[in-house]
């Protein structure tokens, strides 16, 4: 019997569990629960978590309001892992809590690339190009 295909993507869970840890790491930076001046200053999104299959890693990709300033952002969130490991164990029920990593979210940065190319004169030309006319004899029956 052959192994089923594994699949491509994470699995329901990892969704689930990045989604919980998402919204708790997002409260904790929206209410200043994190007693530092950098973060204190700034307003800082979390548009996504990832977890290891083993829920034993989970990276939060985060981006400051603007995109301006993501360096100190970065280095005061990595000064608060441990606050932030604990107080995310504390809100999400999980067996162990995971180690946090953090990255500046770059899919902003990916969009605008993409709207740029969207907007460029070649692929505009392609895209207002005029359809093909078919012509009108073939409309006509054979039974003439």
């Amino acid at each position: 019997m052959a192994k089923p295909a594994k699949p491509s993507g994470p699995s329901q869970r990892q969704l689930r569990v990045g989604e919980l840890i998402r919204h708790a790491l997002a409260e904790m930076l929206a209410r200043g629960d994190i007693h530092d001046d950098v973060l204190a200053s700034h307003v800082v999104t979390v548009p996504e978590v990832r977890l290891s299959p083993d829920l034993k890693l989970a990276t939060a990709y985060i981006m400051p309001l603007g995109g301006q300033d993501v360096a100190p952002v970065l280095k005061a969130l990595e000064a608060n892992k441990r606050y932030l490991r604990g107080e995310i164990a504390h809100r999400v029920n999980l067996k162990y809590a995971p180690d946090i990593r953090f990255r500046a979210d770059e899919s902003f940065a990916e969009a605008e690339r993409i709207d740029a190319l969207l907007d460029s004169e070649k692929v505009r030309r392609d895209t207002l190009r005029q359809p093909l006319k078919i012509d009108q004899d073939d409309d006509r029956d054979d039974d003439h």
